[in-house]
């Protein structure tokens, strides 16, 4: 059994407001969870809660309906897996087949499968049954483990959505219907696919929302699922996670990759994540390292489950102390002991950035991030820093100083014009789209249940279709695809730079490019939407 990481043990004393009752907690036992719950996590060696639980839990316990905004690392999982386990435990029932008590939708496979090992090491001394699903393995094991009934089953949408099809689970019988990470669920396109999963579940339940960042897309979402929530933060929005030390490095693209080699040689001493806009990309960099003696690994949507498993496992234990990825590969690992981050493409949505640099410095720890920012990228830096409310410190990196720094830097004075993301919104060059037919985000082959191949996969895009209108990438490439069209758009997606003088977020056919935004999901996906 894998140990739950998102508990910190560390002394901190909280005072949680609960409708005008007010408590000093310093312990889980201060929260009146039952004792075998205690019993756990005495045993591994956790006796005080973080802020988002003792803030969060005393909410749950009475049955209210929660919004709790918190980056990760800051324990959430078990901000909700404490009380539910507590709320299961007090009312034991028999098992229902085809039933599950209580569901947590998460958005890859990556996950929900830490998600799941967390409820089973917090609740193995109430005899409840775990199961979680999700796409890339067969479909038969979890239909029969899903047939006996289970309490808590953890999903990814497009999994869920199968097994919803072929009559292997029967959600009538959820008390707890919990979202997490809601605001990567959005951006990767599963809004579709929650709304297909919503009609089937009871009135009569309690609903949780866990979000790292508060976009006004989630705020809407919590208002039309949430009944009279109570909003916990323990974080401001879109603030970076204290304990990081920032810095970004302006460099010209060509020299990107040598910069990384040598920084991973002189500067970087612990384990360290490495992200890449691209899956393509991603493979791009691991080539790269390879060639000049540097041991790495990459994990993205093409790799497959097995392959994914393999270099999480290697990255934990050391062997490969360096690990490249995309940002929705990446949004499911939970790793101790990350010194670095090293950013070799910026993110086009700035929300990423916050995500990224989040998985150091956890636990109490310092951590690192160093940016890479390429002339084409300082429109995605500007954007970081007005999200984050800070400047990040900025050194010269370039080959060419020739060019002053602060006119490097600078905002460009001409309108950028933009180009053709190719077809179907895929990732690609002007007139070609790596994302395959279908876009990005997707599944297996003619399969619901592909989140957990992660951002870029050839085969569908959230299950089976690309996004109309992706994000702009900055040459040429489109960062659509997520899913929300029920078919693949045959006409161009929303591009980035085709040429320098292109714009961010290109439209359609060369018209003017504007500052990027996120996707715009319109209208109900059909079944091949979904993974």
């Amino acid at each position: 059994m894998s140990r739950a990481r998102d508990l910190q043990p560390r002394r901190l004393a909280v005072s949680a407001c609960c409708f005008g009752k007010t408590y000093r907690l310093t312990t889980f036992k201060d929260l009146g969870l039952a004792q075998p719950l205690l019993k756990a996590l005495e045993g591994e060696g956790y006796h005080t809660p973080t802020p988002i639980q003792a803030q969060s839990i005393p909410h749950l316990l009475e049955g209210h309906d929660l919004l709790g905004i918190a980056q990760t690392g800051t324990g959430k999982t078990a901000a909700f897996a404490l009380p539910i386990l507590h709320k299961l435990a007090a009312n034991k029932q028999p098992r229902r087949r085809h039933a599950c008590r209580a569901l947590v939708l998460s958005p890859t496979r990556e996950l929900a499968s830490q998600i799941a090992d967390s409820f089973r090491t917090y609740g193995r001394h109430l005899g409840l049954t775990i199961a979680v699903c999700f796409g890339g393995v067969g479909v038969r094991p979890q239909a029969m483990q899903l047939a006996q009934g289970v309490d808590v089953l953890v999903a990814t949408p497009g999994r869920l959505i199968d097994h919803l099809d072929g009559r292997a689970v029967n959600l009538a019988s959820v008390e707890v219907f919990v979202l997490d990470e809601a605001d990567q669920m959005l951006d990767m396109g599963f809004i579709h696919a929650i709304r297909r999963i919503l009609p089937g579940l009871p009135k009569a339940r309690q609903n949780l929302f866990f979000s790292a960042t508060m976009p006004k897309e989630i705020g809407a979402l919590a208002a039309e699922f949430l009944k009279d929530p109570v909003k916990v933060s323990v974080t401001p929005v879109a603030t970076t996670a204290e304990r990081v030390e920032q810095q970004v490095i302006f460099v010209e693209t060509a020299h990107k990759r040598n910069l990384l080699a040598r920084t991973l040689r002189e500067v970087v001493k612990g384990r360290t994540l490495v992200f890449a806009r691209t899956k393509h990309g991603a493979d791009r960099i691991v080539r790269h390292l390879d060639q000049d003696g540097v041991r790495s690994a990459a994990i993205h949507g093409n790799k497959s489950q097995g392959q994914r498993e393999k270099a999480l496992a290697e990255f934990r234990s050391g062997r490969t102390p360096i690990l490249v990825a995309t940002d929705i590969a990446a949004r499911g690992i939970d790793v101790d002991g990350v010194t670095h981050v090293i950013n070799f493409d910026l993110p086009n949505v700035p929300e990423s950035y916050v995500h990224r640099i989040g998985r150091t410095a956890r636990a109490g720890a310092e951590g690192s991030a160093i940016s890479f920012c390429d002339a084409e990228e300082r429109a995605y830096l500007r954007d970081i820093e007005k999200l984050t409310r800070q400047k990040i410190p900025a050194t010269d990196g370039r080959a060419d100083q020739s060019t002053p720094l602060e006119l490097f830097s600078a905002k460009p004075q001409t309108k950028r014009q933009g180009g053709n993301g190719g077809n179907n919104g895929g990732r690609g060059r002007p007139q070609h789209a790596h994302g395959g037919h279908h876009g990005a985000n997707g599944g297996g082959r003619n399969s619901h249940s592909g989140e957990g191949r992660g951002a870029e996969n050839r085969n569908h895009a959230s299950g089976g279709a690309s996004q109309p209108h992706g994000h702009g990438d900055r040459r040429g490439h489109s960062a659509g695809g997520h899913g929300a069209a029920g078919e693949a758009n045959r006409g161009n997606g929303h591009g980035g730079f085709a040429n320098r003088s292109g714009g961010r977020d290109g439209a359609p056919n060369g018209a003017p490019g504007g500052r990027p935004r996120r996707p715009r999901y319109k209208g109900p996906a059909s079944r091949s939407a979904q993974s």
